[in-house]
């Protein structure tokens, strides 16, 4: 996340620059019975209106040289990737742009959020609800010819049951039969994974749950080019090395070059199963929020992620050259805190609470981005059918009402001013991901509020594949990974399961959140087939995230793309990416 890359991969990390989208997916309607083929045609139930706004160029002439002269290549801007080409490791959004476009996933998202076939058919459910059958399309091929069959299938789901294997999926939480045999070593096969024949596999699962017609629907790698040297037990070994040169592909794209820091190369895929893309080449090329509106206006880039706030608005009109498409954003940003470990000065929640109350939130979205965001209170899209903030607290700016929580949590100011519990300082060392508009805004705001409380609030600047690093590095207790906050964004799926995230055992859980009232409410709506209901355990499970904060939640804003007029067929929503139709777009 999104949308239809590999699903189990259920949410995506993304540091905003411009916001740029995750746009990994998951499930929005129940799977049927009676091995009818799954539902996929009914519309999410938004709780807000999924409507795109276009604002059109002005002057088309305006068109700069560089893009004029440029006939059979687009040119797309993107923050720093982490160069992790292949659809099973990768969990950034901007690496997720890239392998949307190199491999095909079996199910993706329609623009209305509800499931449609991709390589396979949509699947057949048993009446149980256990078996899952999917049905490879006629004709499909990898990149170099061969064909795509259930191997590939059965191969992609070896490699992420292999106990080599590091990647973000939490797939085990399915509990496909026989998938711990695999992953122990005592079985050269998953019992729960059955080819029938070239075309056509079965997956079964010991418990039934709501999203799994999406969260079975893998994108597969192709097993006589990953395979070659694969031993189980081995799975990173043989396939990271392999990750900046995806040879074999089955995306509307191929791979053909990657520069670190500047770009990679694409060529179109004669062998896609929807056709030959019609423009000939694809880049994407490095920016940052210091250079792509520059790159926009010279016609070096085509089109970007851009952050719609006034002023940008304001400098993209005038252009004349460039259409504007946007739409309320399926994500989140948030401040995550440190929560590993018993030692963290997080760890009482009424210390989360503190900083939230004393956090000037409303003045940091507004220099940002205007009236294009809000200030949100759960860790949830105002457009998703689950959405429910009543009843939740609104954390509205208030130093006293902190400064009273920090001194019940035991936090005394000393002889300098600065908050002491322990004999230890109050300090936050907070990761800050430069260059960033919404750290830009957010960092100064912060000092001044904490400082208030008596806290010191140091950041420490670093690059976005940096900051991942330094995640993981105190995820696995590596020495000198410590932190204690950062900033990032959440891309999210029409499916609103978040037990990656907020699971204790979560995959993408980065900080350490732990609470086992959560993890009870995430196994009920994920066991619970009837919406309403699940409604309501999603509503019980946002008022506790409310109150037992793993983040500081700091805005639901405006999404968009800034689109050089040259570019025709551009097409987007809040659940399906770009990446999904690129095949069809042209250029003038």
């Amino acid at each position: 996340m999104k949308r239809g890359k590999y699903f189990m991969n259920r949410k995506k990390l993304m540091a905003t620059m411009a916001g740029v989208m995750a746009l990994s997916v998951g499930l929005t309607a129940c799977g049927s019975s009676d091995d009818k083929t799954s539902d996929g045609n009914k519309p999410v139930d938004n709780n807000k209106e999924n409507k795109i706004q276009v604002v059109k160029a002005t002057n088309p002439d305006k068109l700069p040289d560089a893009a004029k002269n440029r006939k059979d290549t687009l040119v797309v801007g993107l923050q720093l990737p982490d160069g992790i080409f292949n659809p099973l490791y990768s969990d950034s959004a901007y690496d997720n742009q890239i392998n949307e476009t190199l491999f095909a996933p079996l199910l993706q998202y329609k623009a209305d959020g509800t499931l449609e076939a991709a390589l396979s058919e949509l699947p057949k459910i048993s009446e149980d609800k256990k078996t899952y059958t999917f049905k490879l399309k006629d004709g499909v091929k990898w990149s170099d010819g061969e064909p795509i069959t259930t191997d590939d299938i059965e191969f992609t789901y070896k490699i992420i049951a292999d106990k080599g294997y590091t990647g973000p999926s939490d797939m085990p939480t399915l509990d496909i039969v026989g998938w711990k045999d695999y992953n122990e070593g005592k079985s050269k096969e998953i019992s729960g994974v059955k080819k029938i024949d070239k075309q056509t596999i079965e997956v079964t699962v010991a418990n039934p749950k709501a999203p799994l017609e999406a969260y079975l629907a893998v994108t597969p790698i192709p097993a006589h080019y990953y395979g070659k040297n694969y031993t189980q037990g081995k799975a990173d070994e043989v396939l990271q090395p392999l990750h900046r040169k995806p040879e074999v592909t089955s995306g509307a794209y191929k791979f053909k070059s990657y520069t670190e820091g500047q770009e990679v190369v694409l060529t179109a895929n004669e062998n896609f199963y929807k056709g030959k893309a019609k423009i000939p080449n694809l880049i994407f090329k490095v920016v940052s929020k210091d250079t792509y509106l520059q790159l926009l206006q010279t016609g070096e880039i085509d089109m970007v992620n851009a952050t719609i706030k006034e002023e940008t608005m304001e400098q993209i009109a005038d252009m004349g050259f460039v259409d504007v498409h946007y739409w309320p954003n399926n994500g989140y940003g948030y401040m995550g805190f440190n929560l590993l470990g018993e030692n963290s000065k997080f760890k009482d929640p009424k210390v989360r609470q503190a900083l939230t109350y004393g956090l000037d939130r409303k003045t940091i979205v507004q220099n940002v981005y205007g009236p294009y965001a809000d200030p949100i209170n759960i860790p949830q899209s105002a457009l998703s059918w689950a959405f429910n903030d009543e009843g939740t607290e609104k954390y509205e700016f208030n130093t006293e009402k902190a400064a009273k929580l920090l001194e019940e949590a035991g936090w005394k100011k000393n002889s300098n001013g600065i908050l002491e519990k322990d004999g230890k300082e109050f300090e936050i060392r907070f990761l800050q991901t430069t260059p960033n508009e919404v750290n830009d805004a957010l960092v100064p705001v912060a000092i001044k509020n904490y400082e208030a409380l008596g806290i010191k609030f140091t950041p420490e600047q670093m690059d976005f594949p940096t900051l991942r690093k330094k995640l993981d590095d105190a995820k696995a207790g590596k020495a000198g990974a410590d932190y204690d906050m950062f900033f990032m964004a959440w891309g999210l799926n029409p499916e609103p399961d978040v037990t990656t995230i907020f699971s204790s055992k979560g995959t993408q859980n980065k900080n350490g959140y732990n609470n086992p009232k959560v993890d009870e409410l995430l196994s009920k709506g994920l066991n619970e087939f009837d919406l309403e209901k699940r409604k309501e355990i999603y509503h019980e499970m946002y008022k506790e995230l409310n109150s037992n904060l793993p983040y500081i939640y700091v805005y639901q804003r405006k999404d968009g793309w800034a689109v050089n007029s040259r570019v025709e067929g551009f097409t987007m929503s809040p659940y399906r990416n770009f990446t999904y139709d690129i095949q069809t777009f042209t250029l003038k």
